[in-house]
């Protein structure tokens, strides 16, 4: 008998699971909204099927490839970025399953960019992200309230000194350098508060 309850709350806790995954057609339709509206139709996109694997939901036709929000984190967040940090991308996501922390990803591709296995963009490419809190964020309709967009534009192996960028925000909404030096060097450029 005890073993029949724990079998009937797992059963539970994997249809919610299964519930909370929107539509192929939702999750483009939201996953699009953090690229440029030019570049929407025609943007590759990933997301989850029915049962919580990540996948491929669209081919595309441009450079963009975007990200559909993962139903499994808090709040809603979905992101597109250039082709060209599709590599550094992938890896990341590739060692993320593997269990590989933030830091050990971060070395690990940091040695792969440095060798040349980790191709890296050859410019600056940029990177979009574009979120929500639960409370602002319809699945139902897709609706997005109070959205707010973060840019990064990723210039590998790029200083300080050679971008004339802070290393830290001196006033909201000011472009800094985060990881200088790095692999993994980009301008962030936050939101300004609303509040």
């Amino acid at each position: 008998m005890k073993y029949t309850f724990v079998l009937i709350i797992t059963l539970a806790s994997v249809t919610t699971l299964f519930a909370q995954i929107p539509s192929t057609e939702m999750q483009i339709k939201t996953a699009v909204l953090a690229a440029s509206e030019d570049k929407r139709a025609g943007a590759m996109v990933y997301g989850y099927d029915a049962k919580g694997k990540f996948v491929l939901l669209r081919k595309g036709t441009n450079e963009i490839i975007c990200l559909a929000d993962n139903p499994n984190q808090k709040g809603f967040s979905v992101s597109c970025y250039h082709q060209d940090l599709e590599p550094f991308m992938a890896r990341g996501r590739e060692l993320k399953d593997a269990g590989k922390t933030t830091q050990e990803i971060f070395d690990i591709r940091e040695v792969e960019a440095k060798s040349g296995t980790l191709a890296m963009p050859k410019q600056a490419s940029n990177l979009q992200v574009y979120s929500a809190s639960d409370e602002n964020y319809n699945a139902t309709t897709g609706e997005v309230k109070k959205g707010s967009f973060r840019y990064v534009v990723y210039i590998p192996w790029a200083t300080a000194a050679s971008t004339g960028l802070p290393i830290k925000p001196e006033a909201p909404g000011m472009p800094w350098i985060m990881n200088p030096g790095t692999h993994r060097a980009h301008i962030m450029i936050d939101p300004v508060s609303k509040d």
